[in-house]
């Protein structure tokens, strides 16, 4: 009987959108218990050594996070397997850039560098609000946040707009037709699209069907919806692409007329 957690990640187990090759080890980064879940999260190691390629090995990875020089939503973490997820900023001061986690089309988290003014807020989805103790009213984030005092229009599957610094709640955008999203889970992984309607399913999974700027439309659970914008225009900045996934041929063309270039 295996006693305790689990402390290995054996390296064809690790989420395919890390891309880590088969034959470089036996064993992949594990995570951390963090805010994000294992599968859908990205190891601070991973996107300093095989992403940003600041580090060669394991060890520079310590030695960079040990001199307390990265900051994941404004605070410094120095553990290498920190789970950091979809709205994470990650900050390094010492080269003066930012980097906010978001997905590209494939689903992959992107290197997505973002402006100084970009890093100070982050977005987050709202996955509960209840009443604590002494009848506190608090909502709780997708990434683990506690908000005490939301404003009572928040309700669940909105998203409001947190100010790193302070965490306090700047401004919420309603879960609503006519406002653009992020799928953030399922084969439309990475997409950006205006939300067109939501089916009721009473003792199932909501649908919503979502029309992305080249006009397909698909659906998705409504678990994996994520709304960045009111009406079209996203809150934040997106990755290349802007969420509309080509087809095969499509792609194909674009790679064809860029060498004709």
């Amino acid at each position: 009987m295996a006693r305790g957690p689990r402390k290995h990640l054996k390296r064809l187990n690790a989420p395919k959108h890390w891309m880590l090759d088969k034959l470089t080890g036996k064993f992949a980064p594990r995570p951390s218990t963090g805010p994000h879940k294992l599968r859908e999260c990205l190891p601070l190691i991973i996107f300093l050594r095989n992403r940003l390629r600041y580090a060669l090995t394991y060890v520079e990875v310590k030695k960079i996070v040990m001199q307390r020089l990265i900051k994941v939503d404004g605070k410094v973490r120095t553990d290498i397997g920190y789970p950091m997820g979809i709205m994470d900023v990650v900050s390094i001061e010492k080269t003066g850039e930012n980097f906010r986690l978001i997905f590209d089309v494939k689903g992959r988290f992107a290197i997505h560098r973002i402006t100084h003014e970009e890093a100070k807020y982050k977005l987050c989805k709202i996955r509960k609000v209840s009443v604590g103790p002494k009848g506190i009213p608090f909502v709780v984030t997708h990434d683990a946040r506690t908000i005490r005092y939301p404003d009572p229009l928040i309700k669940v599957n909105d998203t409001v707009k947190v100010d790193i610094g302070t965490g306090k709640i700047q401004d919420f955008i309603k879960f609503d037709s006519g406002n653009v999203c992020m799928i953030t889970g399922g084969r439309n992984l990475g997409r950006v699209g205006v939300i067109t309607n939501r089916e009721r399913h009473p003792g199932s999974f909501d649908i919503v069907h979502v029309k992305d700027a080249a006009g397909h439309t698909f659906a998705t659970r409504l678990a994996n919806v994520f709304v960045i914008g009111k009406g079209v225009k996203p809150w934040v900045s997106l990755p290349k692409g802007k969420g509309v996934r080509l087809t095969i041929a499509e792609e194909r063309d674009k790679r064809i007329a860029q060498k004709n270039v």
